[in-house]
């Protein structure tokens, strides 16, 4: 392990490790629900992948000072820092697959931006289970895109607000990001946002879906809650909160 992590690393990094856990809850939510058998066997692979994501980064944390048993759940719903777009299930498949999809790229986007010895290979290792999360997701989303365009980018609009406050306000660039100036990421809030936005312009034109720029702008730095890495208060649902906590099965725990 190396020294401390400059200042704001752990929180930075605890939001992408949260994210992963949500990401990792939401797809086992849904891995018996997708519209097809290949779905729901995609659903249990990715959830798996999430969590050993989620451990590895937990490692990390818990070296860096942080309560291993606080990080595996013994928490409040609002002491998770993980993108608002996952506090609650998802009502439908379209549903599942855009804030899935959106919250998915930001977290790796913001993941492949740190630069610290720490993680070396790790990020690379992760990349590769994101390369096929990622692909899976984006075939999924056009296939949706096709069939319904309007839903899609009803959903989408829905959806960027709470993942733009997840990736950090616009504002981020790199005289002013602090964990660039210190060398633990290499690229800027800004930048990416920018590679994200660009994604999706890109993916979505051919359907006849675009956003105006507001739509892009993101948190107002003045009432972004940088630790949450959102807007505002909220957290995750009551029953999601049992469930990762493990609330409902200790009783069942042979001592």
């Amino acid at each position: 392990m190396s020294d401390e992590w400059p200042g704001g690393a752990v929180d930075f990094v605890q939001a992408i490790a949260d994210t992963k856990l949500l990401l990792s809850h939401r797809y086992a939510q849904w891995m018996l629900a997708g519209p097809v058998l290949e779905d729901d066997i995609a659903g249990a692979s990715v959830a798996q992948d999430e969590m050993g994501h989620v451990r590895q980064l937990f490692r990390l944390l818990a070296e860096q000072g942080r309560d291993q048993d606080w990080l595996e759940g013994d928490r409040e719903p609002e002491e998770f820092a993980n993108a608002a777009s996952l506090d609650s299930p998802m009502a439908d498949w379209t549903e599942f697959v855009v804030r899935m999809n959106l919250t998915e790229r930001a977290a790796w986007y913001l993941l492949d931006a740190i630069d610290h010895e720490d993680f070396e290979g790790l990020v690379d290792r992760i990349g590769q289970d994101e390369y096929f999360h990622l692909d899976y997701l984006d075939a999924r989303l056009e296939t949706l895109a096709a069939e319904s365009a309007a839903t899609i980018g009803d959903h989408v609009a829905a959806t960027l607000p709470d993942v733009l406050a997840f990736m950090g306000p616009p504002t981020r660039e790199e005289a002013s990001d602090d964990l660039l100036a210190t060398g633990f990421t290499d690229v800027s809030i800004a930048g990416i946002r920018t590679a994200y936005r660009e994604h999706y312009e890109t993916q979505f034109a051919e359907f006849g879906i675009s956003f105006e720029a507001d739509d892009w702008t993101g948190p107002d730095p003045e009432v972004w809650y940088e630790t949450r890495r959102r807007v505002g208060g909220g957290g995750i649902d009551e029953q999601t909160n049992k469930q990762l906590s493990g609330i409902e099965s200790k009783e069942y725990v042979i001592q």
